[in-house]
């Protein structure tokens, strides 16, 4: 039976079977018994599918997985320890030192100076381009050695919507998959899958979760890139492992080989797992994850609006407003919705922002976004800060820009906290 999307939520990645618990299980467990040492080397050798160690995979966290894969309409997926750890293992898993990366400039600072200086000491080289260039000029960014496009669906925080479709065409006329970050629209507001985008990565630690209590991230494969029609391009997919006694993910997985070939590779060497306590919270903030991405996304409508109003208020960007510049494309991927995510400027600029920020009563001043409880950041001093003005400009973080991310909370109170700041300016 073919469920909606809030349906699966609650529902997708576990079934118990008679006598079994109905809620998903924590195996607090790091090992698991087997009856003879010959069929635990059949796990080893990737001949049977099982449980053997908590670091290759678990089953609370896969259980966790298959629920997100369904929401996304993949294949396959794994959790990671983080959403830089998703970052990096999405494009890990299928580069190595002498390859080539195209990247949007605009994206979250972190994968910004992973892309930019920790996978340039591994050899691997990164163009970064507009996230508003057209075709044409991502394919001529492209070199022989480009493995993969990456962009953000909405970025953080200069909430830039991707014309998903674009980069995906550009991407497939190279030969390689275009993986999205999809964390702030989640799979309730947009599903890349379906406009051509190949992979899907998200920082569960956002919305997913919600209550910001677990770090977390994932990669979803779609299942549709052929690895084989490119098998040049892609020999640790297309070639045989011999860590594996010379496994050939694609002719051995099919459409898993990807997340099989991360899981058995990627962990197996870097780790990076989510535990399976905290895929057991992840799983409750997704029960939940409907309900609250549309109480965040009509609070920040208001929100957006009345700064947009605001005489003391210089700029506002979000997407929700006819008047963005991304409403059109708002309005083609994100018709539901963009996130709870505001980004705006004060008169005055930094300094005003500071004042502004300090003054918030009800909103925190926190490192993090998108969770239950309305808060602030101004990246170009915390999460930007490590880059240039130069590189600021092209991540679209201007100095004066404040992140605010709107909360499920009552949106007058949420207004009346931003208008007795302002007043203060």
């Amino acid at each position: 039976m073919s469920y909606k999307i809030g349906t699966k939520c609650v529902q997708s990645g576990y079934t118990p079977k008679n006598g079994e618990p109905r809620i998903l299980p924590i195996y607090q467990s790091t090992t698991f018994k087997y009856e003879s040492s010959e069929q635990m080397g059949r796990l080893f050798d990737l001949e049977e599918s099982g449980y053997f160690y908590s670091r290759l995979q678990n089953p609370t966290c896969d259980a966790v997985a298959a629920k997100i894969a369904d929401l996304e309409g993949g294949v396959a997926a794994m959790l990671t320890s983080s959403g830089q750890a998703a970052s990096f293992f999405s494009i890990f898993n299928i580069c190595s030192a002498g390859d080539h990366v195209i990247s949007s400039a605009a994206i979250y600072g972190g994968t910004f100076n992973l892309l930019d200086v920790t996978i340039r000491k591994m050899g691997i080289d990164v163009t970064f381009i507009a996230p508003d260039s057209t075709k044409e000029e991502i394919i001529a960014a492209s070199k022989p050695n480009t493995k993969c496009v990456f962009a953000e669906t909405l970025s953080n925080p200069a909430l830039v919507v991707l014309d998903i479709e674009c980069f995906a065409e550009a991407a497939h006329e190279i030969g390689v998959p275009l993986i999205v970050d999809n964390t702030f629209p989640t799979p309730i507001n947009c599903r890349p899958f379906a406009f051509g985008a190949d992979i899907v990565i998200h920082s569960t630690t956002k919305y997913m979760d919600g209550h910001a209590t677990s770090i977390g991230g994932v990669i979803i494969d779609s299942g549709n890139f052929d690895w084989t029609k490119y098998a040049e391009k892609f020999p640790g997919l297309c070639t045989p492992d011999e860590s594996y006694h010379g496994i050939t993910y694609t002719e051995k997985f099919g459409k898993g080989a990807y997340i099989t070939k991360a899981t058995a590779q990627m962990m197996r060497d870097l780790g990076s797992i989510q535990s399976p306590f905290d895929a057991f919270l992840l799983n409750l903030g997704l029960e939940t994850l409907p309900l609250r991405v549309k109480q965040h996304c009509a609070n920040a409508q208001k929100v957006a609006e009345f700064l947009h109003n605001h005489p003391k208020v210089t700029w506002v960007n979000y997407p929700g407003l006819e008047d963005n510049e991304y409403h059109a494309l708002a309005q083609k991927y994100l018709p539901d919705g963009s996130s709870g995510v505001v980004a705006f400027g004060v008169a005055g600029g930094r300094e005003a922002a500071t004042k502004l920020m300090d003054a918030m009563q009800l909103a925190a001043i926190v490192t993090h976004v998108a969770d239950a409880r309305t808060c602030l950041l101004h990246p170009a001093s915390t999460t930007h800060r490590q880059l240039t003005d130069e590189q600021l400009v092209a991540c679209g973080v201007s100095p004066e820009l404040i992140r605010l991310s709107v909360g499920i909370e009552d949106a007058e109170d949420i207004i009346a906290d931003l208008e007795q700041a302002l007043a203060q300016l």
